[in-house]
């Protein structure tokens, strides 16, 4: 079943007067479940679709659908609730709270959520757990490895159960061995049935993947399907 429906998406920035096309007419669908790693050299328009697609920007024209809803037809506060509690995001930054632990760090999504606040402990403890550091709960996020840290992104990332995770070139920031551990964990979720868009521009991260596009000049050269 389709998760995401995208139409001739098309995205223009202005800055200036001068018109720049970070998408032009772009369309796929994606369905439940699946693993799809998007490539691209810089400027392509990698990043633009997922931003769209994650719900944090808006298409200049083009018909966007997720989970079976227009973008359209959704409201600023629906539009927030659904990118907090079925659209979890994991950025090459990692982003985290530097003066909280991992616990309080992958809680934070369930502080604006609808979930009670008596359940966010054990929420947590389970995303940690699956992302293997449950031996770092109570440890300053600041004082974690880049590995580490992006385990705890994920860990934030998967808090609310989600129905996709969109990854930024997760690895980006970690080393060859620290890297593979955070894909062996992607994959490992997508196994579970959770749906995975990535983000990368390194050809052995987008192996992981069941399903790889590359796009160049804000359009979708090749969609090859393992």
């Amino acid at each position: 079943m389709k998760l995401i429906e995208a139409k001739d998406l098309r995205k223009v920035y202005i800055n200036e007067d001068i018109e720049t096309v970070a998408l032009d007419n772009v369309s796929l669908d994606i369905n439940r479940g699946e693993f799809v790693a998007i490539m691209g050299p810089s400027g392509s328009g990698k990043s633009t679709l997922l931003h769209i697609m994650g719900l944090l920007d808006r298409q200049t024209s083009g018909n966007y659908q997720f989970n079976g809803k227009s973008i359209e037809q959704y409201g600023e506060e629906e539009i927030a609730k659904v990118r907090n509690e079925e659209i979890g995001f994991v950025f090459q930054a990692f982003n985290l709270l530097p003066r909280t632990t991992v616990l309080e760090n992958v809680q934070l999504p369930l502080i604006y959520s609808d979930i009670p606040e008596v359940e966010w402990t054990d929420r947590a403890n389970t995303a940690i757990e699956a992302v293997g550091l449950s031996h770092r709960t109570h440890h300053g996020s600041s004082k974690l490895s880049g590995g580490e840290k992006q385990r705890v992104a994920i860990a934030r990332a998967l808090v609310s159960k989600p129905e996709v995770i969109f990854a930024d070139e997760p690895t980006g920031n970690l080393d060859t061995k620290s890297g593979r551990d955070v894909m062996n964990i992607i994959e490992e979720l997508n196994k579970q049935g959770k749906t995975i868009v990535l983000i990368t521009h390194e050809e052995d991260i987008a192996k992981y993947a069941k399903r790889i596009i590359h796009m160049r000049d804000g359009k979708i050269e090749t969609d090859i399907t393992k």
